[in-house]
């Protein structure tokens, strides 16, 4: 299998190892920066397209605050994420509010913050209304159930918890014009980590039918859909990225079809990508600290499950360089491991390498997003740093890695 390619070297890794010691998180700036603007480029000819950053993908601040300087806002699905946004100065409709079972407070901070609400049940307009007030611009999450496929990320979307029926947002739709509500959007998201360019194109037509169904029936203007997010990233050397300017090129003519054909133009277009955005350029970085022989062959971390939950919970393929053995024959067959009380927490299985020594520096590539994020304490495991490789080549640490002072902070020893 061929290799994947990195942002730095094995000299610059045991460099930063000096000072940030191992397991740690690096993000690659100039790779996210550059990878913004394409997605910005592709949908250029949308009027005022926006992509709104998925913040559960990678919720930290130096992160979110290069996006906005590329013209980014972001999607947040909780409180800590709405307060992050706006403490990196990302307020009002640069804010896209999608929840479930959201509490009450929630709302509120949402109001209070100008950010558009995307509310995921018919039940929940009551509910807004009592807690927080019905805002000006109004968006409801459809959930098509049998009418599309998921994957296996999110699953089917009739087996899923989030969103509206076709019958409830015509019903959702007149409640809210009733209301006085004027503005209006549309939303889905119904796949993570899909490959197929088609499918976006194919959910972009959904929608462009629905506002034309229910702005014929309802009576009311939509302002704007958006198509979630959902982009997959190559996570193995012979995959391919998703072509952008393909499904660019198809959203364009069903728009041109759907919405100019029936003078709904001009309708703006939103998602809400988080792993296509910082995927592919964020690492982790772990040392091999044990070698164990007995039915298989495992090589063990200084990482753990703890840091890196996808593989385990998911089966998720994340490829593995051995930095300074690039190019030796990977013909030893490996279960990669870490240290956590759970036989699951495996990085790879059966996976194979060049021989691999006790101090060889292992990096875990396509770890930008829903990686650190998922991360958790369980065995009293820490969180590691998580480190920003600069354009200009330095590197900055944008989050310390925790201390036994932190996991005991919240406990009351009497």
């Amino acid at each position: 299998m061929a290799g994947k390619p990195l942002p730095f070297t094995k000299e610059k890794i045991e460099e930063i190892i000096k000072e940030f010691p191992t397991p740690f998180y690096i993000y690659d700036e100039k790779g996210i920066r550059e990878n913004a603007k394409r997605l910005i480029k592709a949908f250029s000819w949308v009027p005022g397209f926006k992509e709104h950053f998925a913040v559960k993908a990678t919720p930290n601040p130096s992160i979110l605050k290069i996006l906005k300087e590329e013209g980014f806002g972001t999607d947040c699905s909780s409180l800590p994420e709405l307060i992050l946004s706006e403490r990196v100065g990302i307020t009002g409709e640069d804010i896209m509010f999608t929840s479930n079972d959201t509490p009450a407070e929630e709302y509120k901070k949402a109001r209070d913050l100008g950010a558009i609400i995307n509310l995921d049940d018919i039940s929940h307009i009551p509910f807004l209304e009592k807690h927080a007030g019905i805002p000006e611009l109004i968006c409801f999450r459809y959930n098509p159930g049998p009418l599309r496929k998921g994957n296996a990320i999110i699953g089917n979307p009739e087996e899923a918890k989030y969103g509206f029926t076709r019958e409830q947002l015509f019903k959702g739709y007149e409640i809210m014009k009733n209301k006085g509500v004027k503005r209006f959007g549309l939303h889905t998201m119904i796949a993570s980590n899909e490959l197929n360019p088609d499918y976006f194109v194919e959910t972009a037509n959904m929608l462009f039918d629905l506002v034309v169904d229910i702005s014929d029936k309802v009576g009311i203007r939509f302002e704007f859909i958006n198509m979630g997010g959902g982009i997959g990233i190559p996570y193995k050397p012979e995959q391919k990225p998703v072509d952008l300017n393909r499904i660019s090129e198809g959203v364009k003519k069903g728009y041109e079809e759907k919405i100019v054909k029936n003078r709904l133009h001009p309708l703006r277009i939103l998602m809400e990508n988080g792993r296509m955005i910082t995927g592919p350029f964020g690492y982790l970085v772990s040392k091999v600290i044990h070698k164990k022989d007995i039915y298989k062959q495992y090589v063990g971390l200084d990482a753990c499950m703890a840091n890196l939950m996808r593989p385990a919970i998911y089966g998720a393929y994340h490829h593995i360089t051995v930095l300074g053995k690039e190019h030796l024959p990977k013909d030893h067959k490996y279960d990669v491991v870490g240290s956590l009380c759970e036989n699951n927490d495996k990085f790879a299985i059966d996976r194979m390498l060049p021989k691999i020594d006790i101090g060889d520096i292992v990096v875990i590539h396509d770890a930008g997003a829903h990686g650190y994020a998922m991360g958790f304490n369980y065995n009293g495991k820490l969180r590691c740093a998580e480190l920003l490789l600069k354009e200009d080549g330095d590197v900055k640490m944008i989050r310390r890695a925790e201390t036994i002072d932190d996991y005991f902070s919240t406990l009351i020893f009497d």
